[in-house]
């Protein structure tokens, strides 16, 4: 009888053996599964990396030839400053003259005012 319990025991030290090694697989498993995910998804990333550097590598020769671009534009907008200023300057006499004409346009209708009224006093 005793080798009857000791055969249990050894059974199921077998059994309990067994689904250590089966946990130990399926975790092993588990991790390996896990890795490879992470790996997977680092090697997306890269693939994705390499392909936004191939789409956006040409941008930089486009941003530098729009930055000589815009120093260019700069620079004949500063050679219109002085086109501007003259302009102002025309601006403002302008005014200054339509002021004058202006006082000249009533001291005419003024001259005109008295020269009707001197006609209307003549002796006929």
């Amino acid at each position: 009888m005793a080798e009857a319990g000791g055969g249990t025991e050894i059974n199921q030290r077998n059994q309990l053996a067994d689904s250590l090694a089966r946990l130990f697989t399926n975790i092993s498993a588990m991790v390996k599964a896990d890795l490879e995910g992470t790996n997977n998804q680092l090697l997306l990333l890269e693939k994705m990396n390499e392909r936004v550097t191939r789409e956006y590598s040409g941008f930089g020769d486009v941003v530098s030839g729009l930055r000589v671009f815009v120093e260019q534009l700069n620079e004949k907008n500063h050679g219109f400053d002085d086109y501007i200023s003259q302009i102002d300057a025309i601006d403002r006499q302008v005014a200054d003259f339509e002021a004058v004409v202006s006082m000249l346009d009533k001291y005419v209708s003024l001259l005109e005012k008295k020269v009707e009224s001197s006609y209307r006093n003549l002796p006929c």
